[in-house]
C-alpha cells in the first residue's frame, strides 16, 4: 500500500481524491496531491484521532475506508502524552515520530515490525555462556559477528524463528521491535519485567511501542538533553549511531521540527 504526500502526482493520487470526495471532503480530482488534498487528509486524521501530518499512508487509508482509527495505531494524544513524560515540546516528539519511526509499527499480518540482528544474537548467546562459533558455521544468516543477512518485513520472522530454536530469549533480545526499532536487549534497563513482557507490549499496539521509545530516551541523560535542547545532530548520533549523517537524520529532524513548531518557536 503506497504512501502519498504533498507534491505527489499520478493515478493513485486521483484514486485517493475520489475516495475523499465519497467520504464528504471537498477536493477535486486533479491527480496532484495539492494543498486542498493535504487539508482534507489532515481533516480526516483529526476526525479519526490519527496523527495529523497530512500524509496519506496505510493507517490513514484504513481510517478512510472504515471511518475510524485502528486502536493499534498511534493517536495524536499518544504523542502529547509522550512529550509530557519527556518534558519536551510536542513538536519534538512529532518530529521524531516522522523521521525515526518506520511509519507503521505492524506488518500487514498484524505482527510487530522487527529487524533481526545476527551480530547481536552472537553477543546475547555469549552472555548466556553459549559458544556461537560452531552454530554460526551452520546458520550464518542468523548468527555472525557482523551485521547483515536481512530479509525484510515478514521474512525477518523466519530468521527469528530459526534463532528461537537455539535460544528464544536471546533471539527476542536480538531483534529491534516496533515503529521506533527499540532493541529487545534493552528490556531490563527500560523497566520491563522480562523480555517476554517487552515483546508482549510491542505486540499490544503502537502506543506501547512509543512508550518503549520514551523509556529509551528517558534512560539516557545525554539523549534526553539533546532532545530538550533541539540539538539534532547529537540526538541523531545517540539514537542512530555514528552513521547518522549519511542518512541526514539530523537535517530531517530539524526540518520536521520546524514544520510542527513554526519558525517563531523553532528560533526560540
Amino acid at each position: 500500500m503506497m504512501t502519498h504526500r504533498f507534491g505527489d502526482h499520478g493515478d493513485d493520487v486521483g484514486l485517493l481524491q475520489r475516495r475523499l470526495i465519497r467520504a464528504g471532503f471537498a477536493v477535486e480530482v486533479t491527480h496532484l496531491y495539492d494543498g486542498a488534498t493535504e487539508a482534507a487528509v489532515i481533516a480526516l486524521q483529526k476526525k479519526t484521532g490519527l496523527i495529523d501530518d497530512g500524509v496519506a499512508g496505510p493507517k490513514t487509508l484504513a481510517a478512510l475506508a472504515t471511518g475510524r482509527r485502528d486502536p493499534k495505531h498511534l493517536a495524536l494524544a499518544d504523542l502529547v502524552a509522550a512529550a509530557d513524560k519527556l518534558g519536551v515540546p510536542l513538536a519534538c516528539v512529532r518530529a521524531v515520530n516522522e523521521v525515526e519511526s518506520s511509519g507503521s509499527g505492524f506488518l500487514l499480518d498484524d505482527r510487530p515490525a522487527i529487524l533481526f540482528e545476527r551480530h547481536k544474537f552472537w553477543k546475547q548467546l555469549q552472555a548466556r555462556g553459549i559458544d556461537p562459533a560452531p552454530i554460526a558455521a551452520k546458520y550464518p544468516n542468523i548468527l555472525s559477528q557482523t551485521a547483515g543477512g536481512y530479509l525484510g518485513k515478514a521474512a525477518e520472522y523466519t530468521r527469528l524463528a530459526s534463532a528461537e530454536l537455539i535460544d528464544a530469549g536471546a533471539a527476542y533480545e536480538s531483534a529491534s521491535w516496533g515503529a521506533f526499532q527499540v532493541m529487545g536487549y534493552h528490556w531490563q534497563r527500560l523497566g520491563y519485567s522480562s523480555i517476554d513482557d517487552f515483546v508482549a507490549r510491542m505486540e499490544n499496539g503502537e502506543a506501547d511501542q512509543l512508550d518503549a521509545f520514551v523509556r529509551y530516551v528517558a534512560a539516557d541523560a545525554g539523549l534526553l538533553s539533546a532532545l530538550k535542547g533541539r540539538k539534532w545532530a547529537a540526538f541523531a548520533k545517540g539514537y542512530n549511531g555514528a552513521d547518522y549523517a549519511r542518512n541526514l537524520y539530523d537535517a530531517k529532524l530539524a526540518q520536521a521540527y520546524l514544520k510542527y513548531a513554526g519558525p517563531t518557536k523553532a528560533a526560540a
